[in-house]
C-alpha cells in the first residue's frame, strides 16, 4: 500500500468536513441566497478525480449527514447527492478533459439538478419553496467551482491521494 492509499480516506473525508463547515459561515444579506451547496461541489470533485473511491455510495452518506445536520427530511439530500453522484460519474471522463471554467457549466446543471430534487422533494411533503431564489446557489456553485476545483486538486496532489 502507498502512502497516498493510507491518506487517501482522511484527506477525502477531511475535505467534506470542511464542506460542512463552510456551509455554516454567516455570509452577508446579499450574499447569502447565492451560498453554495459546498458539499456537493466537494462531491462533484472527488467523483470526478477519484471514480474508483467515491461514488453513489459516498453520495448517499454524505447527504444523510447533511439531512441530520439541516433537520431535514430523512433521505432528502441523500438522495438528491445519490443522484449527483451517479451524473457525475456517468460523465467524468468527458468533463476532465476541459478547463475547470468550463467544466462550471457542467456543475451547474449537476447542482441544478440537486436543488430540483430537493425542493421537489421539500414540495411533496408541503413545504413548498416561495419563489425561485432556490436556485440561486447553483449559480454561486457555478462561480466557485474553479477555485473550488483548483483547491481540492492541489490538496489531491499534496497529500498524493489516488
Amino acid at each position: 500500500m502507498t502512502p497516498g492509499h493510507a491518506s487517501g480516506g482522511w484527506v477525502i473525508g477531511c475535505s467534506f468536513l470542511a464542506a460542512f463547515v463552510l456551509m455554516g459561515i454567516p455570509l452577508p444579506e446579499m450574499l447569502d441566497p447565492f451560498r453554495p451547496d459546498w458539499v456537493a461541489l466537494v462531491l462533484i470533485y472527488w467523483c470526478m478525480a477519484l471514480p474508483h473511491r467515491v461514488g453513489v455510495g459516498v453520495g448517499w452518506l454524505v447527504g444523510l449527514l447533511l439531512d441530520i445536520g439541516r433537520g431535514a427530511l430523512l433521505g432528502q439530500h441523500a438522495l438528491a447527492f445519490a443522484v449527483v453522484a451517479y451524473l457525475t460519474l456517468h460523465t467524468y471522463r468527458r468533463i476532465r478533459m476541459v478547463p475547470p471554467w468550463r467544466q462550471a457549466l457542467s456543475v451547474l446543471g449537476f447542482l441544478l439538478v440537486e436543488q430540483i430534487l430537493v425542493f421537489w422533494i421539500s414540495g411533496v411533503i408541503g413545504y413548498p419553496p416561495r419563489d425561485w431564489w432556490y436556485l440561486a446557489p447553483a449559480l454561486g456553485g457555478m462561480a466557485l467551482w474553479p477555485l473550488a476545483f483548483v483547491i481540492l486538486r492541489d490538496v489531491r496532489r499534496y497529500f498524493q491521494v489516488t
